[in-house]
């Protein structure tokens, strides 16, 4: 079979960096979230939205140009993030693409998401792939590491070759309002981080509001943050559509003030193909196209790729493959 899409595993254009903005504590405090109607919207969104057939299978094939490849696991080893750059270089069985017939696109993850420890490893083993090793900083994950050591990680990863750097947000300084406190750490992070992009945790499921949610995603992004992110994959509560829809909105609206696209990574507990596709319709209809594109949007996920691997070996054959056919990392 042959399917008609478009290879968008790259950016069409050039993108414009986030610079970062002066903290503006009166638009902070004018931010107001309703749960109620976020949950009606994020509600709506798997029951009114669905692909089917090739289309399924082209929003299957764009969704692995989304992911974050990542073990965070505390038995990690190099072994192990070595099998995980094997499987980002070849996401799909060779029998899957032959079938697919789409031999030119380019079907590869976003990013290889590691721990500092194996920055080295996992950048050697991507050499000439394109694929960007992305690092998790700053005390990791509760980011509660004194500032001068978590400045520091971020140093080491970026010398090591971390093309991106994941850091966590004290969540204690949402809690207390400190958002001043909170600009000043994420603006650090950011001159740590140099060249390499910053993707600021936000661990929502520790900030017992949405509206704390939407507020700590306005200043990170005021502090110079390439992407907001949900969790850490940690926490007891991890990405849903609600919390998602929250931060969405909070990019929609600083891209209208400001002119600057800033980009959403949902992570934790997005395992099943359908979850992705209803993250991917969310983002569709609250910004547009434009986001669906790896500069913009990731999923941070370790199990995800598998089961689209199974979802399109079932749209192919009419059978679902047991998770070990797939090539395990």
């Amino acid at each position: 079979m042959s399917l008609r899409v478009v290879d968008n595993s790259q950016p069409q254009s050039p993108h414009k960096r986030n610079p970062g903005f002066p903290l503006d504590l009166d638009w902070v405090e004018r931010v107001r979230m309703n749960r109620s109607a976020l949950e009606r919207r994020a509600a709506s969104i798997g029951a009114r939205r669905t692909v089917k057939k090739d289309y399924q299978l082209a929003w299957l094939l764009k969704a692995i140009t989304l992911i974050d490849l990542t073990t965070l696991n505390s038995d990690d080893t190099d072994g192990r993030v070595e099998r995980l750059c094997a499987k980002a270089r070849h996401p799909l069985r060779q029998d899957i693409l032959d079938r697919l017939d789409v031999p030119d696109l380019r079907i590869l993850p976003g990013a290889v998401c590691v721990y500092h420890r194996f920055v080295k490893t996992a950048v050697e083993a991507l050499d000439g792939s394109g694929i960007p090793v992305a690092a998790v900083s700053t005390g990791f994950p509760h980011g509660l590491a004194p500032l001068e050591t978590r400045l520091k990680e971020i140093e080491m990863s970026v010398a090591d070759g971390a093309a991106e750097i994941d850091i966590v947000i004290e969540r204690g300084m949402v809690l207390r309002n400190d958002w001043q406190g909170l600009y000043d750490q994420v603006r650090a992070f950011r001159k740590a981080c140099g060249d390499a992009h910053i993707k600021t945790i936000l661990g929502t499921g520790e900030l017992a509001t949405q509206t704390n949610v939407a507020k700590a995603s306005l200043v990170c992004m005021m502090a110079g943050a390439d992407f907001i992110k949900t969790s850490t994959g940690k926490e007891k509560v991890n990405a849903n559509l609600v919390t998602s829809l929250t931060m969405i909105r909070m990019i929609r609206w600083f891209a209208e003030e400001t002119g600057i696209e800033i980009g959403y990574k949902p992570a934790g507990g997005i395992s099943r193909s359908k979850d992705a596709l209803n993250y991917m319709a969310l983002m569709k209809e609250e910004l547009g196209t434009g986001w669906l594109q790896p500069h913009l949007f990731r999923f941070g996920a370790s199990s995800l790729l598998t089961d689209i691997e199974r979802q399109i070996e079932h749209g192919l054959t009419g059978h679902y493959a047991a998770d070990y056919r797939q090539p395990m990392v």
